[in-house]
C-alpha cells in the first residue's frame, strides 16, 4: 500500500490535532491517538493543536476536561497554539449553518429515531418536516465520498442518510462542530482512530459544502481490549497513570510500530518524544485493531 506523502509547500505547512471529549479521563488507547497525531505533526515539520470538544454538556464529567490536559502534559504533548474550546464558539457553528441555508443545504425535521428505523434511513424526501420540536439536517444523502486515508489506503463510502448538525435539544452536533472547527483553525490533517473512519465522507462533504477544501485524514489502528471491544470511556477502561508517563510512551510508540532502545525508558517523556519524532514512520503502523503487546 503506498502512503500519501506529507505536503512541501510553505502555504501547505502540516496542521495536526487531537480533540478529545471531556466525558472522562485519558486512558491508554486515547494517548495511542494523541501521540500518533502528535508524531506524525513534528516529524514533518508542522504544528499540532488541542481542542477540547466540550459540545454536549450532559455527558461530559466535571473536571474531566482538566484532567485531560493534565495527562497530556505529563506525557509532554502540550498544544503549539492556546487550546480551543468548542463550547465559546458557538457563533461559528451558528454562521456555518446559516451559509447552508442559503444554499438550501440543510432542513428542519421532527422525525423521531423509530420513524427513521422503520424509514431504512433519513433523507428530505422522507422526512416529515416540522411538525414541533426540529433538528437540522444536511441534505447530502446519495453523495459518494473517496479519498486516500494514510493508513486504512483508498475509500470509497456512500452517504444514505443526512446527517444531523443542530439536535432538537438546541445542541450544535459533533459533525458540524468538528469540520467548522478544522476550517477555522486550518487543519490540514486529520490523524485519529478507525472508529473515525465512517463519519469521513460526510464530513469531506460538509466541508466542500461550506468551500473549503478536506483535510487529509489518517486513521491509526485502535488498541482492543480483551472482550474484543475498543478501549474506551463507555467500555470502563483504566485512566492513564500520570505518574508512569514515560512507560506508557513507550508502550504506546510499541503499539504505532516504533522500537525504542530498552534505555530510553529511564528518560523523560520530552526526550523520549525527540527521540520518536526523529524515527517515526508511517509505514511502520499496523493498520489492524489489536490488542496491546
Amino acid at each position: 500500500m503506498s502512503l500519501p506523502s506529507a505536503p512541501t509547500s510553505r502555504s501547505e505547512r502540516y496542521i495536526g490535532r487531537f480533540a478529545p471529549s471531556p466525558t472522562g479521563p485519558l486512558h491508554f488507547g486515547s494517548l495511542v491517538c494523541a501521540l500518533g497525531s502528535f508524531l506524525d505533526a513534528i516529524a514533518h515539520g508542522g504544528h499540532w493543536l488541542i481542542r477540547m470538544e466540550d459540545l454536549d454538556p450532559p455527558r461530559e464529567m466535571p473536571g474531566a476536561a482538566e484532567r485531560i490536559l493534565h495527562s497530556l502534559h505529563a506525557h509532554g504533548l502540550r498544544s503549539h497554539f492556546p487550546v480551543v474550546w468548542q463550547s465559546k464558539r458557538h457563533d461559528l457553528y451558528q454562521q456555518a449553518l446559516q451559509q447552508l441555508r442559503a444554499r438550501d443545504q440543510v432542513y428542519r425535521c421532527s422525525c423521531t429515531r423509530e420513524q427513521v428505523r422503520k424509514a431504512g434511513g433519513h433523507t428530505r424526501d422522507n422526512c416529515i418536516g416540522a411538525s414541533g420540536p426540529y433538528a437540522l439536517r444536511f441534505a447530502c444523502a446519495g453523495t459518494r465520498e473517496g479519498f486516500a486515508d494514510i493508513w486504512q489506503g483508498t475509500q470509497q463510502q456512500a452517504i444514505d442518510e443526512d446527517p444531523i448538525l443542530k439536535r432538537k435539544d438546541g445542541l450544535y452536533a459533533y459533525q458540524l462542530a468538528v469540520v467548522v472547527d478544522d476550517i477555522a483553525q486550518g487543519i490540514n490533517h486529520v490523524v485519529r482512530g478507525a472508529d473515525l473512519l465512517d463519519c469521513t465522507g460526510i464530513q469531506q462533504s460538509l466541508f466542500r459544502a461550506l468551500g473549503a477544501e478536506p483535510p487529509h485524514f489518517g486513521h491509526l489502528p485502535l488498541v482492543m481490549n480483551d472482550a474484543g471491544q475498543k478501549l474506551s470511556k463507555q467500555n470502563h477502561a483504566a485512566p492513564l497513570d500520570d505518574s508512569k508517563a514515560s512507560l506508557n510512551l513507550i508502550q504506546a510508540l510499541g503499539f504505532l510500530g516504533l522500537r525504542p532502545p530498552h534505555e530510553l525508558a529511564a528518560n523523560t517523556p520530552a526526550h523520549i518524544l525527540a527521540w520518536a519524532s526523529a524515527h517515526w514512520q508511517r509505514k511502520a503502523v499496523d493498520r489492524h485493531n489489536r490488542l496491546l503487546d
